[in-house]
């Protein structure tokens, strides 16, 4: 039986109300892998708006507490790791070896970045004017997106993530057609850590 995926939006997993579907195909032997949904400008809609609702939440948290989701994340990707390889290089056409690196390599990216939220600093810039100092604040811009390719799926959902998240931003990420399983994945272990929503 073919593996029909789902949107992942609002830290659910969401039925396609179109019921138009995008073949996943394997480049080597050409078997359906999966059925993915079209999704529609309303899909699109439903996961921003999540996302702008969870923005002021997300951002208020302390970047370290940000940086400890990222961490979660990484040792939800190590833990699956055999699965993950085992996808991309399905759908992907990638050799073993390459498809494992991007694995582990994503899950150490996402540590690594969770590290910047103790360097994620603003700074003090000194006045022309006397006694007076400048303090220049970061903020996070909002909601962000990720729009994928499909020569290494895997590490750019975190590549786009991770650097948006650990800064106080969300994110909406859409997954290429032609490599979209990893991605489905990768919603399932945010899903399973318990991520929040939007």
């Amino acid at each position: 039986m073919t593996t029909h995926h789902q949107h992942y939006i609002n830290g659910a997993f969401v039925n396609d109300q179109n019921d138009k579907w995008i073949e996943v195909i394997n480049p080597a032997t050409e078997a359906l892998l999966s059925r993915v949904p079209e999704g529609t400008q309303h899909d699109a809609a439903q996961a921003i708006a999540a996302a702008e609702a969870a923005q002021p939440g997300w951002e208020a948290l302390p970047a370290v507490e940000r940086g400890n989701w990222l961490r979660k994340i990484a040792a939800g990707i190590r833990q699956r790791e055999p699965e993950l390889t085992a996808t991309i290089v399905a759908e992907g056409g990638k050799t073993q070896g390459l498809a494992q690196t991007e694995v582990m390599f994503t899950a150490d990216y996402l540590d690594y970045m969770a590290e910047w939220a103790r360097r994620y600093e603003g700074e003090i810039v000194n006045s022309d004017r006397p006694n007076e100092n400048i303090f220049v604040f970061k903020k996070a811009i909002g909601v962000t997106t990720g729009i994928l390719p499909w020569n290494f799926p895997f590490f750019l959902i975190a590549r786009k993530a991770a650097p948006a998240l650990i800064t106080g931003n969300t994110i909406a990420i859409k997954p290429s057609e032609l490599t979209p399983n990893n991605a489905a994945i990768f919603a399932q272990i945010v899903h399973e850590i318990g991520l929040p929503k939007g």
